[in-house]
């Protein structure tokens, strides 16, 4: 018989375990999924929420007639949402811009006031949506910042709920517990409790994107919601979440985008499970983890969130040929990864992306040298006439592979070059002042026509687009390009 309940946070957790027979065919340990999306507001953030919301009221911090506020990707702020207004609260959630727009609908339909907050400003600028939360809260009497990075309760719920959830649905005989790290509570409240409830035998595994600062990266931009640790390039500390335990971590396995994107697509498609994009990171690390046991083995991997707040992303073939995540065209019809690979030895091009990056923060004369330099080693710095120099937000490290935010300007080097002889410009002046607006972008699984549409008419358009491979910069690709390739072919 089914449970029946006096409220819907009464609802929360008690999510069951499905064994992954799809994606986990072939594999002798066998591993089961946590399917958090089976809680009432539809993800593990459920949890966190009325943690936080019931700790905040023994406090005092929140009172009758009070406000919630929140930033969020969206998750935690439905969570807060549900408990808040069952509650008789007003809830303010101000919601990153990168998040699905799935998500926003899904608090205004709950009750929830949402503010859109940018996450890709340096954390202490004022529009920041950290800053944005934290000025509501201070700004609205009886409000109440939940401040789920910081608040002890978020992994402190899963340490009462999650863990032993587990612990019970496997009768103890888990050894590797894998999930995500956003703000950190359920990795690190999970798998605290699983650690001592063990013995400290239960292995816990950090899946996080290959960016992500978690893990090492850069925290350069990545295309996984709610999960990881961007860094933006001028933000003054890089603060990470006092709800995150590293020390309970015991290896990280690091994720693509497109191995994330496509693994959640076939977690749908192979196990039934339609869940969010950051499931697709936790599964393949649970796999990459799991082909290496045997079956006396367990391995529990946490799906935090529904696929249905992703359905105009990840879930969507328009979306996924835009970023360069889907390069099957639908009708067999040509594409521009297919005009990329007619370029041949005799068109000059060399392999790689052929195009030079300088950093935002150069000079003219600079940005000229690094552009003339890339000539002498035979990269050109114009492709078939084309403005083919980028200028790029500051991250040294990563001359290649930038995401669309990272560029923030283009230049043709030889007009640059004129003007400077002309006396037009000064070479000690910076180039992002110069520097003309960034191409446009389009994804190599989309078509040649679609890309000449993205460039406009010839007298004011850009002469050339941004290729999209993975979601980053891969090439540049010229309108007489496009244009040939809408050519009939000849006999």
């Amino acid at each position: 018989m089914a449970p029946v309940f006096e409220s819907v946070a009464d609802a929360i957790g008690g999510t069951p375990l499905f064994r992954l027979r799809g994606l986990g065919r072939g594999i002798a340990a066998p591993v089961y999924a946590k399917a958090e999306f089976f809680s009432v507001g539809g993800s593990v953030k459920d949890r966190a929420a009325l943690a936080m919301v019931e700790a905040a009221e023994r406090e005092g911090l929140l009172r009758p007639g009070g406000t919630i506020v929140e930033a969020t990707s969206g998750n935690t702020g439905i969570g807060l949402t549900i408990v808040g207004r069952q509650r008789g609260y007003r809830v303010i959630v101000v919601v990153s811009d990168r998040s699905a727009q799935e998500k926003a609908d899904i608090l205004r339909a709950y009750g929830a006031e949402v503010v859109i907050g940018s996450s890709a400003l340096p954390r202490q600028h004022p529009d920041h949506l950290f800053s944005v939360a934290r000025r509501l809260a201070d700004e609205t009497p009886g409000g109440w910042l939940a401040n789920q990075y910081d608040n002890p309760a978020n992994p402190l719920a899963h340490v009462r709920t999650t863990g032993p959830e587990i612990w019970q649905q496997t009768a103890g005989r888990i050894t590797h517990f894998v999930a995500g790290i956003g703000t950190g509570g359920t990795i690190s409240g999970t798998g605290r409790y699983l650690k001592e409830v063990s013995g400290g035998r239960v292995r816990v595994v950090g899946a996080d994107p290959e960016n992500s600062r978690y893990s090492g990266g850069d925290g350069s931009p990545y295309y996984v919601e709610s999960i990881g640790h961007f860094l933006h390039p001028e933000t003054d500390e890089d603060i990470w979440p006092e709800s995150f335990h590293p020390e309970v971590v015991d290896q990280f396995e690091k994720v693509s985008d497109r191995e994330s994107l496509q693994t959640v697509r076939r977690l749908a498609l192979e196990d039934g499970l339609l869940a969010g994009p950051s499931s697709g990171t936790a599964v393949a690390a649970a796999l990459r983890v799991a082909r290496e046991l045997g079956p006396s083995d367990l391995v529990i991997v946490l799906l935090p969130d529904s696929g249905r707040s992703y359905l105009s992303k990840v879930f969507s073939d328009d979306w996924m040929r835009r970023w360069g995540f889907l390069e099957e065209p639908p009708d067999g019809a040509r594409t521009v990864a297919d005009v990329l690979a007619r370029r041949g030895p005799d068109d000059g091009q060399p392999a790689g992306p052929p195009f030079v990056t300088v950093d935002s923060t150069a000079t003219v004369g600079q940005a000229l040298e690094a552009a003339s330099a890339a000539v002498a080693g035979g990269r050109p710095a114009a492709a078939n006439g084309t403005a083919a120099a980028l200028v790029v937000a500051p991250r040294p490290s990563r001359p290649y592979g930038l995401t669309v935010t990272e560029v923030v300007g283009s230049f043709c080097p030889a007009r640059l070059a004129a003007d400077l002889a002309a006396g037009r410009i000064h070479g000690h002046a910076p180039v992002a002042a110069h520097a003309d607006a960034p191409p446009p972008a389009v994804g190599a699984g989309q078509s040649p026509r679609d890309a000449l549409e993205a460039l406009g008419t010839a007298a004011t358009g850009p002469d050339a687009v941004l290729v999209l491979r993975d979601g980053r910069a891969h090439a540049l690709l010229t309108r007489a390009e496009l244009l040939s390739a809408l050519e009939p072919r000849r006999a």
